[in-house]
């Protein structure tokens, strides 16, 4: 049998020196990189529409980019900090989307009634949806294999808020390039589909995260 400072030394010269894993901070701010830039490229491609300096002008408008923009950076945190098993000891911080989220509802609510005389609906409806699902795809696709890498042992409430973080990126591309000032159409179409989508990520997660 090998002496065992041998053995020592030989597992010691085997090694492998590991990189440490980035902090979730740096993780949200590549993510939040990432998902500006394909916006704005998307953007330049598709149209921005075409009232958008009207709009901007809107505080009810506004404020819904505004906190649309917080949810995606929130949720985006979220997912980087469930990526570590031990969530990086800051759990508290894993939940903050749940503040964004219900301030987004209260907005929703707010610009509702406040649109005395409600715009007319478009003609599409469910076009809306498919379009911000497909956009989410490459936020989602470059979300889970950035998770992967850090042996989450959260994966159900990860993979869901993964995917509301795509989601958010897709819903406010659309909001940026499509004309369309129906509260109710937004909502319907745009907004509510986030829950399924939630749900959805609770399955998908443990599909893509659990090692």
């Amino acid at each position: 049998m090998e002496n065992i400072e041998e053995v020592i030394s030989k597992l010691a010269q085997d090694s492998v020196t590991l990189n440490p894993a980035p902090h979730p901070f740096m993780i949200t701010l590549k993510w939040t990189v990432l998902a500006a830039g394909y916006i704005l490229l998307s953007l330049i491609i598709s149209g921005v529409r075409p009232d958008i300096m009207i709009k901007l002008n809107e505080p009810w408008f506004v404020a819904e980019i505004t906190i649309l923009t917080g949810t995606f950076i929130a949720t985006a945190l979220s997912a980087a900090l469930l990526s570590f098993p031990d969530i990086h000891q800051m759990r508290r911080l894993a939940f903050f989307p749940v503040i964004p989220f219900a301030l987004f509802v209260l907005i929703l609510f707010l610009a509702w009634h406040a649109d005395s005389q409600p715009a007319p609906l478009p003609v599409h409806s469910f076009e809306c949806t498919i379009s911000i699902i497909l956009f989410s795809m490459l936020p989602a696709v470059w979300t889970f294999f950035e998770m992967r890498k850090f042996a989450s042992t959260h994966y159900h409430w990860g993979g869901s808020i993964a995917l509301l973080s795509a989601f958010s990126v897709g819903a406010l591309w659309l909001r940026l390039h499509e004309e369309n000032d129906s509260i109710m159409h937004v909502v319907q179409w745009h907004y509510l589909p986030m829950l399924a989508i939630g749900i959805l990520g609770l399955w998908l997660g443990k599909v893509m995260l659990k090692w």
